[in-house]
């Protein structure tokens, strides 16, 4: 038995809302999986993990798939009940309090907009080595603003079109790399490759390092939670979608790895240091003409995954705006498009000015740097939801075992990466990215406790629960 309750906003909002009830389930599906972007790890993220788990890398993956099925599952505690833009935002003030909402909200800006600043720099390295072949040579940042500008043009227009837009790139591009994988796979004999079953030459440290960059391979499968004020039936749908595309793209990526590891000439070695593995296996197996449509498929979804981040990080704003952190323009919906057109504008923009700033700088090392960043806000968000979930069913009087072992498992899991992150320490500069990441969340406490004072009575309570509320009572 439920029982549903609507709570009105404490506050006038904008006479417009976003259009309601207007996406279907394969649209909302279509959030998450383009937020994963899982064409980009085998094409050009996973010689990252390699080089710290070398032939360990598929046991991190599906260690990773295990760890953020565990997250889903919390994300879907609060989703069967709360549908929000906010998302996770909502989900951990609902439980944790404003202070914790806003460390959520603050994480999720940068995790989304990073992501699609990492996935922006992949898109124009590929689509440059595409053009490379056609005679032309394009610079990067040129690359870089007019993906920019179309990303920004499709998620100011609508939801609807860019989220299936992105769908249909990544189905295109995933079933080419999958027919793929399996034609290498043939080729190569189909044998055990005992050396990634037993680990060899693995170590614990190894792994650990390498779940931070595998997590980010996965980072954004929450992301249609940002979906709940415009999904058909969300209180299903989107506990499908960030369950289905985690389990999907995590066994995905844990046969690609096996395959590619197993199958690269020179071994672990030099697929570390590959910045196009499928092209490389392409030429190694004459078939030239898949790592064509690869590299294609690579660079529509390292687009899709940026225009996936734009629309989140701009519900996350739109959310955070109506609760009076940041200035309410960014809380207005397009009249027609019934988009928040002025936080796409935003978001499309730093999605660019970033890129563009380190366009003197190694894309690939740029990639790494801003993909790091992101995946500490992720983790972040992670942790706080794992323990927001038990804590909102206790309060609830719903509590039972399940959702304890849920939090404890959400938690460690994430905090295996976190530690990994600090200790051992690694190689510069990500030795301190994590404290420039602390940084980060220092000034965003400083800007709270700042419009805190400006605005006290603003913060009796969240303020973005228009929204339908279902609390189950069996």
């Amino acid at each position: 038995m439920r029982a549903n309750a609507a709570k009105p906003s404490r506050q006038e909002h904008s006479v417009v809302e976003l259009r309601s009830n207007s996406l279907s389930f394969p649209a909302t599906l279509a959030q998450s999986i383009a937020n994963i972007a899982p064409t980009v790890t085998p094409a050009m993220a996973l010689p990252l993990v390699v080089a710290n788990a070398k032939s360990g890398t598929w046991l991190v993956y599906l260690l990773a798939t295990v760890g953020l099925i565990f997250v889903g599952l919390n994300v879907s505690v609060f989703a069967r009940r709360l549908a929000s833009a906010g998302s996770l935002y909502t989900y951990v003030g609902q439980s944790l309090g404003n202070t914790a909402a806003f460390l959520s909200g603050w994480g999720m800006l940068v995790a989304y907009l990073f992501t699609g600043m990492a996935t922006l720099i992949g898109f124009s390295i590929f689509g440059q080595q595409l053009l490379i072949q056609a005679g032309l040579h394009v610079p990067t940042v040129v690359l870089e603003a007019i993906g920019a500008a179309f990303i920004g043009y499709l998620a100011y227009r609508d939801i609807r079109l860019s989220s299936l837009l992105a769908m249909g790139l990544e189905l295109v591009s995933v079933s080419l790399i999958a027919v793929f994988g399996t034609v290498v796979f043939v080729k190569t004999g189909m044998h055990i490759d005992l050396a990634q079953l037993t680990l060899k030459g693995v170590g614990p440290s190894g792994l650990q390092a390498a779940m931070v960059l595998a997590v980010f391979s996965f980072v954004g499968f929450e992301s249609a939670a940002t979906l709940g004020k415009e999904a058909r039936n969300p209180f299903r749908a989107i506990p499908r979608a960030v369950l289905i595309s985690t389990l999907a793209v995590g066994l995905f990526f844990a046969a690609m790895a096996y395959v590619e590891v197993m199958s690269f000439p020179g071994g672990v070695t030099a697929l570390s240091t590959s910045a196009s593995p499928l092209t490389t296996l392409a030429d190694k197996f004459h078939a030239g003409v898949f790592g064509w449509l690869i590299n294609t498929g690579a660079t529509l979804s390292f687009f899709s995954c940026s225009l996936a981040s734009v629309n989140a990080a701009s519900r996350v704003k739109f959310a955070m705006s109506r609760d009076q952190i940041f200035h309410t323009a960014l809380s207005r919906v397009h009249a027609s498009n019934r988009t928040p057109h002025i936080a796409v504008v935003l978001s499309a923009l730093l999605n660019f000015a970033v890129p563009a700033v380190l366009s003197g700088m190694n894309p690939m090392d740029v990639y790494g740097y801003l993909g790091t960043i992101a995946t500490y806000g992720f983790l972040l968000v992670y942790i706080l939801i794992s323990i927001a979930s038990s804590v909102y069913m206790a309060r609830h009087k719903l509590l039972r075992t399940k959702h304890v072992v849920l939090s404890i498992g959400g938690v460690a899991f994430m905090a295996l990466p976190l530690v990994g992150s600090f200790y051992p320490v690694p190689p510069a500069p990500y030795n301190w990215l994590p404290y420039a990441f602390i940084a980060y969340l220092v000034a965003g406490g400083i800007w709270y406790r700042r419009t805190l004072k400006k605005k006290p009575e603003g913060y009796s309570a969240l303020m973005d629960f228009n929204l339908n509320e279902e609390i189950a009572v069996d």
